[in-house]
């Protein structure tokens, strides 16, 4: 089993970056598919970003793309979310999750994630 903190959350302002790290527990980090997660007060939890075991295939969510990138050393066993030309309507409570590593296919869903960190809170101001 993974364990797994975030960090590099904080306040921004709008148009400004910030930098998501992920630090999974484990010397098997290169067997899960990664993803983050974003879930805003009110709202349900929601699909920001997800990169296969190898680091060479992800996928975003349509409002993020062009501006948030996500990727993986595995060598150091960290994943990133790079937020740019961040947005008020980005704010929320940011989370790193990992699929169980028997899984091959890169999720989209909540569902599709077994081991989740505590969160890290970004909040843009505008």
């Amino acid at each position: 089993q993974v364990q797994l903190g975030e960090s590099g959350g904080g306040l921004v302002q709008a148009g400004g970056s910030l930098r998501l790290s992920c630090a999974p527990s484990g010397r098997t980090f290169s067997t899960y598919v990664m993803g983050w997660f974003r879930q805003a007060p009110g709202k349900e939890r929601e699909f920001v970003a997800a990169i296969n075991k190898s680091g060479g295939i992800t996928y975003y969510l349509d409002s993020v793309k062009g501006r948030f990138t996500i990727s993986r050393d595995n060598a150091k066993n960290m994943v990133y979310l790079q937020m740019n030309s961040l947005k008020p309507e980005d704010t929320a409570v940011y989370y790193c999750a990992a699929e169980h590593p028997a899984r091959m296919v890169v999720g989209s869903t909540a569902s599709a994630y077994d081991y989740w960190g505590q969160g890290t809170q970004v909040t843009v101001s505008s």
